[in-house]
């Protein structure tokens, strides 16, 4: 539906007509200053604005009575106001004055202009030609007015995406600049101050064939941000050809966050990289993301979502040095401080395939020291030896930690 271009259907004459245009253009500064009067004492908000925003909402109101001048100067010509009325201001006053206030904006001085007519028009015909014109612009003004808003909506929508697309990519690049990056985020809406986890997996296939790129990761990315609002969480989404990257901020815990999520990636693993304090340090959940996707295909079985973590083992195979050095130092050297007792204890464990009485037969012990040893390394390590996940990353741990000898790292 669009706004009408039919002028005032009034019986005025152009004499007329030419008459209360000039008494209105006489009365546009008075109408003005009276309708940004009224809005000092009635808009809070208005009061509340810095002097800059007001001296433009000023500029506004007086070229919509302004136009409102022209509208009925020319009933049969009617042209659209938007550019007029609402182009003097500049495009980022869409972003401090809501459609809501710019209601209540348009509402208070169409209200003096009425009260106005009273006293500028003469005559009984002149007044209700003037008064059904304000009727009929009214209308014209809130189409355009919610136009303009519509179209900055679009504008800024477009213009996040492209923001939010390029702060995704610098971050798993690991090419960031503190203020640039917080900068760029923090106008996204992106609380500095939280912790985040990076997730990758498969980006969807289009639905239907479709072949338009950019549209379909519009689709996506529009898709995971409402998934995000409904689980109430805060996220950076990025489309990368077949991969699809979402940064997670504030989730007390990732694996419940990464499921709300699930449904909008591709099939395929669904990796979540370490919790890192805030955005400088992303690039270190994303590059362990990374590596855990390029290799979850060693793990057939690996639970949708995982932890980049839990696929230590399969990155070490895949030649990822950053998760080699983690398994030594966190599983290999805590054992090898403990005592040569438990590295011999598990090593036995593991070749004897999970048997207490063999490891202890081959160790010379009883059973029971065996059990105590395993539940030692256990509580160092986090990882059971007689679970087989468990006992797959210690049996890699305990060969990387060998090769990499008594020192420390790789």
């Amino acid at each position: 539906m669009t706004p009408s271009t039919t002028g005032p259907t009034d019986d005025l004459t152009p004499a007329q007509r030419a008459a209360a245009v000039r008494r209105l253009e006489k009365a546009i500064g008075s109408l003005a200053g009276v309708a940004i009067q009224r809005m000092e004492e009635r808009l809070a908000w208005y009061r509340a604005m810095p002097p800059d925003n007001r001296s433009w909402i000023g500029l506004v109101v007086q070229a919509g009575i302004a136009a409102f001048v022209e509208w009925f100067r020319n009933p049969q010509d009617r042209t659209a106001i938007s550019a007029d009325v609402f182009g003097t201001a500049p495009r980022e006053l869409t972003r401090s004055v809501t459609l809501r206030q710019t209601v209540e904006l348009v509402r208070t001085t169409i209200e003096v202009v009425e009260e106005g007519i009273g006293q500028i028009a003469q005559g009984p015909a002149e007044q209700a030609a003037l008064r059904e014109g304000m009727l009929r612009y009214s209308r014209e003004i809130a189409f355009a007015a919610a136009q303009v808003y519509a179209q900055a909506a679009e504008l800024r929508g477009a213009w996040d995406a492209r923001l939010e697309a390029l702060v995704v990519d610098e971050l798993m690049r690991g090419d960031v600049l503190d203020d640039t990056v917080r900068s760029r985020a923090a106008a996204l809406g992106w609380d500095s101050s939280a912790d985040l986890v990076v997730v990758v997996g498969a980006t969807p296939e289009p639905l239907g064939g479709h072949d338009d790129v950019r549209q379909h990761t519009a689709l996506v990315v529009d898709a995971v941000h409402r998934a995000a609002r409904r689980a109430r969480l805060t996220v950076l989404t990025g489309v990368q050809s077949d991969r699809l990257v979402v940064i997670i901020g504030g989730a007390g815990d990732p694996l419940a966050a990464t499921r709300a999520l699930a449904n909008e990636f591709g099939p395929g693993p669904l990796v979540i990289g370490p919790v890192v304090e805030d955005l400088l340090s992303a690039g270190i959940s994303a590059q362990a993301a990374l590596s855990a996707l390029r290799a979850a295909g060693a793990w057939p079985d690996a639970p949708r979502p995982v932890l980049a973590a839990e696929l230590l083992p399969e990155r070490a195979l895949a030649g990822d040095e950053a998760a080699k050095a983690q398994l030594v130092a966190e599983v290999y050297r805590p054992l090898e401080a403990a005592g040569a007792a438990l590295l011999e204890t598990v090593s036995a464990y593991l070749e004897q395939a999970a048997s207490l009485e063999s490891a202890a037969r081959m160790l010379f012990v009883h059973p029971n020291t065996v059990r105590y040893r395993l539940k030692r390394v256990s509580d160092l390590t986090g990882l059971n030896p007689a679970q087989p996940r468990a006992a797959f990353t210690l049996h890699m741990a305990l060969a990387l930690g060998r090769l990499a000898g008594p020192t420390n790292g790789l």
